[in-house]
């Protein structure tokens, strides 16, 4: 059997320009913040990233539609607390997109290994998926003020 390893990362900047409203998300921080490697292609990350980014804004919809009716032009210009020179509302929507996409790999991606080692590395991916898609969720709700679950009583 023969190991082969994955590709190394594209070192050029990859920046996908989003709608007016939304920033920009750079594919390049991405592979650095989600550790994502060269097994996943550029083209693939693009595809997973557009798919993300366009999820996100339409789960943010309405909230970006109030923000435009009250005059705001871009998220950056949206009232809220700033981190590290950052508004976090945009931190949150770039966590939002990253998390959303990364949480798409981790499905597509799993080991097709047999083995023990990878069936129980099948069962942390799906462990991290989980979380990575409640932190979308999270990132999400926080984006536009709203807490992080709705409990109704039947």
């Amino acid at each position: 059997m023969q190991f082969i390893a994955p590709e190394q990362a594209p070192e050029q900047a990859d920046v996908i320009k989003n709608t007016p409203f939304w920033p920009d998300v750079d594919l390049s921080e991405f592979r650095s913040v989600m550790r994502t490697d060269g097994t996943v292609t550029q083209p693939r990350l693009k595809q997973v990233a557009l798919t993300a980014i366009s999820e996100v804004n339409a789960e943010l919809f309405d909230f970006r539609e109030r923000q435009q009716a009250l005059g705001y032009r871009a998220l950056s210009s949206v009232p809220s607390e700033e981190l590290d020179g950052k508004s976090e509302r945009v931190q949150h929507y770039i966590n939002a997109v990253y998390c959303w996409a990364r949480a798409v790999l981790n499905e597509r991606y799993q080991d097709y290994d047999a083995t023990a080692a990878g069936v129980k590395r099948g069962e942390e991916l799906a462990e991290a998926t989980g979380e990575l898609w409640r932190d979308a969720r999270w990132a999400i709700s926080r984006v536009k003020d709203a807490p992080h679950c709705t409990v109704e009583l039947i």
